[in-house]
């Protein structure tokens, strides 16, 4: 199994980015605007449309507001297994971090869905800077 591992450090209060992250149906307009251009809901998960034309139903394993840690898997795809999770941790007054880390088999689907989350990484990072300062 492949494990996708990515820190993406925010200027932005710690407790604003986990009520973007934790919510789960608006990720397409509060957390990744452009890459996620449609968001469906069913009882305990989401479907989700990138803009690339990937769909991907993806279930809701745990939201820990404790911890600001959201956990989901997407089922019935390309990928034999897939679990993810997103924590938003504190670094400063006004700056976090979030470490988001996945897990997928097969090993193939590694290189495309390393530069989906590159990519999502760069535009979370961008809007929630850019919310922080409004």
């Amino acid at each position: 199994m492949a494990s996708i591992y990515k820190q993406i450090d925010i200027q932005a209060p710690a407790q604003q980015v986990w009520e973007a992250v934790r919510d789960w149906e608006l990720v397409h307009e509060r957390l990744v605007p452009g890459f996620v251009v449609d968001v469906k809901l069913e009882p305990k998960a989401r479907i989700v449309t990138f803009a690339n034309g990937v769909v991907a139903r993806e279930i809701i394993l745990a939201v820990d507001d404790a911890a600001h840690r959201l956990a989901y898997s997407a089922v019935g795809s390309r990928a034999a297994h897939h679990n993810a999770s997103v924590q938003v941790c504190q670094t400063g007054p006004a700056t976090c971090q979030i470490v988001w880390i996945t897990d997928v088999l097969p090993d193939t689907l590694t290189t495309s869905l390393n530069a989906m989350v590159e990519e999502a990484s760069a535009i979370m990072k961008r809007t929630l800077e850019r919310s922080a300062t409004q």
